[in-house]
């Protein structure tokens, strides 16, 4: 008997073979989320983790479209930044290297739900 261990081919390259969030990333995601659920706004969400992109959408109700979705491809990070917010109907609403500036857009919508 030899102590020889032969690793177990794999077909995945040796990269990550998903996009996921990070643990501070993902609680400023749902603090939104549960803020936007408080003022009524927002009823169910939906994650998605691929190999190339992660993505947060929230919902009006279930049955409909995405009112936002926030991604992060890693793969822009260099160029015009790794996260977006995407609208209902799919156009690109900001772009960035930081979470928190693509989020400003949902955050001010937030401020004028409570103010009503």
């Amino acid at each position: 008997m030899s102590g020889n261990v032969t690793p177990f081919p794999s077909t995945q390259p040796s990269r990550a073979t998903q996009v996921g969030y990070e643990r501070a990333e993902l609680t400023r995601i749902m603090d939104l989320y549960g803020r936007m659920v408080a003022a009524g706004h927002w009823r169910d969400y939906a994650m998605y983790f691929g190999r190339d992109v992660a993505i947060f959408s929230a919902f009006r109700r279930a049955a409909e479209r995405p009112e936002i979705r926030v991604e992060k491809r890693p793969a822009l990070r260099a160029r015009q930044g790794m996260w977006s917010l995407v609208g209902e109907g799919g156009a690109v609403l900001k772009r960035g290297h930081e979470l928190a500036g693509v989020l400003a857009p949902v955050e001010r919508r937030l401020m004028k739900l409570v103010g009503e």
